[in-house]
């Protein structure tokens, strides 16, 4: 007869601990702290002279760190192992900038091209300067504010589009059949779209592009028709019903083009890849 042979660990089965998956702490990832019920999206890991550390902020705006301890966290309800995302146990690659982009060497300022950006909305301007800050420098593009589209038929006239100095144009909330859509078609007929390129993101607001989890919540809330958005999501959320406090807890959420949702990704790399083609940036200003 053969001998059995018998599992070391004489445990029974159904008193022996479930396994607890581990998952890597990539920002934005929203867990709960089991002792706390402290909930939150992930900013960044680090590592400490007491062990790995996972910074939370909560949906206010609030961080608190803990340490990465085994079972030391909620995720969806189940209980989890956060461990070192493997991006950052990896070489170094090269650095980025904040839209994905490999990061040029350090340089002075570019003199500006004749080409020009107009954003539509103070948020949207900021949005697209923090993400695409960095590349829009090394190219020599200016982005300027456009307070709304009512005018842009004067504005596009008064900048005098030309192959040498191409403008786009980055307009909020731009769906077919609107009044922006057809101010939008009114300027491409009267410039051409090889000068003038014009498009727009399809949320009802710029905040709304960014991915929820990035500002540590489940999902942006649905606003009744004829409520001022951003005050309506203010008061869905519990947050003070300050639009531009809320804006910045919002905008400080966006770490790079990860937290944005793709909708508002490739409406802006079109209209930098629009004014930087044909159009050679200035010499290294001084």
């Amino acid at each position: 007869m053969r001998a059995r042979s018998y599992d070391p660990d004489l445990t029974p089965p159904w008193k022996r601990p479930a396994a607890v998956p581990e998952v890597e702490a990539e920002p934005g990832l929203v867990v709960e702290e089991v002792t706390t019920g402290f909930c939150g999206a992930v900013i960044r890991w680090e590592k400490t002279a007491e062990g790995p550390t996972v910074t939370l902020e909560d949906r206010f705006g609030a961080h608190r760190v803990f340490p990465m301890v085994a079972r030391g966290f909620l995720l969806e309800g189940r209980e989890v192992t956060l461990v070192r995302p493997k991006a950052a146990a990896g070489a170094r690659g090269p650095a980025r900038t904040a839209s994905g982009s490999v990061a040029a060497p350090r340089a002075r300022a570019r003199v500006a091209r004749a080409g020009r950006i107009f954003v539509e909305g103070r948020h949207d301007a900021e949005l697209v300067e923090r993400v695409w800050g960095d590349d829009l420098r090394a190219e020599g593009v200016v982005v300027e504010f456009l307070a709304g589209v009512d005018d842009l038929a004067a504005v596009v006239a008064e900048f005098g589009p030309t192959p040498e100095a191409r403008l786009g144009v980055l307009v909020d909330h731009l769906v077919p059949g609107s009044k922006e859509s057809r101010i939008a078609e009114e300027v491409r007929a009267a410039h051409g779209e090889d000068v003038v390129l014009v498009v727009g993101h399809p949320f009802v607001d710029i905040w709304a592009a960014v991915r929820p989890a990035a500002v540590g919540i489940a999902a942006w809330p649905e606003v009744p028709r004829g409520q001022d958005w951003k005050t309506g999501v203010c008061r869905a959320l519990g947050w003070p019903e300050n639009t531009g406090a809320a804006w910045q807890r919002v905008l400080r959420s966006v770490r790079d083009y990860r937290d944005l949702d793709p909708g508002l990704l490739g409406p802006v790399e079109h209209l930098i890849d629009h004014v930087t083609v044909g159009s050679p940036a200035g010499p290294v200003g001084p």
